[in-house]
C-alpha cells in the first residue's frame, strides 16, 4: 500500500485530488469545528468545492443533535447548508428502526439512553419513545427502582428497542433500566460507538464511552449505525444516489471516517488532522487505516 499523499501546500496535488471525485461525505465535529470554534477558511473551502459542481453531504456520528439542529449551528458559523444535506447518527437510527427493522407493534417503543437529537428525530419518523430527555430518568436511583424494575412494574411492555448514543446525564437508573429491557429481549442499537468526542479544542468521553457499561453488562455489543458502519453508508447513499467510485470520505478519525470510506469502498479518502487522530497512526509501518491523502486542516484545499 502506497504512503498517503500529504496535500498541504501541494496546489497541484489539490487539485488533482479534487478532480477524481464529484461528491464529498464530510465528518463535522474535529474537521469542520471543535465545540463553537470554527476552524480557518473552513467556510470558503466549502464554498470553493461548491463552485466546482461537487455535492456536499455531512456525515456526522454526533447523535446529540438532529438534522435541523446541525442547520441551526451551520448557519450561526456563516457556512451555507440545507437540512437535507445533513446526515446524522440519530437519523440514520431513526430511519433504521422505522423503515427497516419495523418491529410489529405493539411492541416496537424504544428506551433511549441520549439527548433530544435522537427524540427528534424518532419524532420525525413516527417512532414512540421514552426515556431520553424525560425528567423522570435524570435522578438518582432509589431502593424501590431496584424493586420496581426486577418486577418489571416500572417497565413498559411495549418497549422493544433500547437506542444508545451520547447521553450528556447519562446515570444508573437510565442504565439499569435499559438493560431490564435488554434482558427481557429488546433489540440493542447504538447511534455510533465512538469513544471520545472532540469538544473545545480536546477530547471528552463520545457515545460508545458513555454505554460501555451497558455492553459490559449485556456481554453483547450493540448494533452501531454510525460510522464505520456499512449500514449507514447504504443509508446515506440510498438517499443521495452517489457513484461510490467518484466520492471521497473526509474525516479526522481514522477508525470511523477513514475506516468508513474505505469498507464503503469509496474512491477516496482524505484525512484532516485537526481532531482525533494523529499523522504518526497512519504513517506507522503496518497501520491497520491509512486514508488516501491527507491536510492538517481543511482548509489547505484551497491551496
Amino acid at each position: 500500500m502506497s504512503p498517503p499523499k500529504h496535500l498541504t501546500g501541494d496546489k497541484a496535488g489539490i487539485e488533482e485530488f479534487l478532480s477524481r471525485f464529484d461528491v464529498f461525505l464530510f465528518d463535522c465535529d474535529g474537521v469542520l469545528w471543535s465545540g463553537d470554534h470554527l476552524f480557518d477558511n473552513v467556510a470558503e473551502t466549502l464554498e470553493m468545492l461548491r463552485s466546482k459542481g461537487k455535492q456536499l453531504v455531512f456525515v456526522t456520528n454526533n447523535s446529540t443533535k438532529s438534522r435541523a439542529d446541525y442547520k441551526k449551528k451551520f448557519d450561526k458559523m456563516n457556512i451555507p447548508a440545507k437540512v437535507e444535506e445533513v446526515f446524522g447518527s440519530s437519523y440514520s437510527a431513526a430511519v433504521y428502526i422505522a423503515r427497516i427493522l419495523k418491529l410489529p407493534g405493539p411492541k416496537n417503543k424504544v428506551f433511549v439512553l441520549g439527548e433530544s437529537g435522537v427524540e427528534q428525530e424518532l419524532d420525525a419518523e413516527g417512532v414512540s419513545y421514552i426515556g431520553g430527555t424525560d425528567s423522570a430518568f435524570r435522578r438518582d436511583i432509589e431502593p424501590e427502582d431496584f424493586t420496581n424494575l426486577a418486577n418489571g412494574s416500572a417497565l413498559d411492555p411495549d418497549v422493544g428497542i433500547v437506542l444508545s448514543g451520547l447521553d450528556f446525564h447519562v446515570n444508573y437508573l437510565k442504565l439499569a433500566t435499559a438493560f431490564q429491557y435488554l434482558q427481557r429481549g429488546a433489540v440493542f442499537l447504538a447511534t455510533n460507538t465512538d469513544s471520545t468526542l472532540p469538544m473545545a479544542h480536546s477530547l471528552f468521553p463520545g457515545a460508545g464511552s458513555t454505554g460501555a457499561g451497558l455492553v459490559k453488562a449485556i456481554g453483547k455489543e450493540a448494533l452501531s449505525l454510525g460510522k464505520p458502519s456499512q449500514a449507514m453508508m447504504d443509508a446515506v447513499e440510498g438517499k443521495f444516489h452517489f457513484d461510490r467510485s467518484r466520492t471521497c470520505m473526509v474525516g479526522d478519525r481514522l477508525n470511523t471516517d477513514i475506516q468508513f470510506g474505505i469498507e464503503g469502498k469509496l474512491g477516496g479518502t482524505l484525512a484532516v488532522l485537526t481532531g482525533v487522530s494523529k499523522k504518526e497512526e497512519f504513517l506507522a509501518e503496518g497501520a491497520p487505516t491509512v486514508p488516501m491523502a491527507y491536510v492538517d486542516a481543511l482548509g489547505d484545499l484551497l491551496g
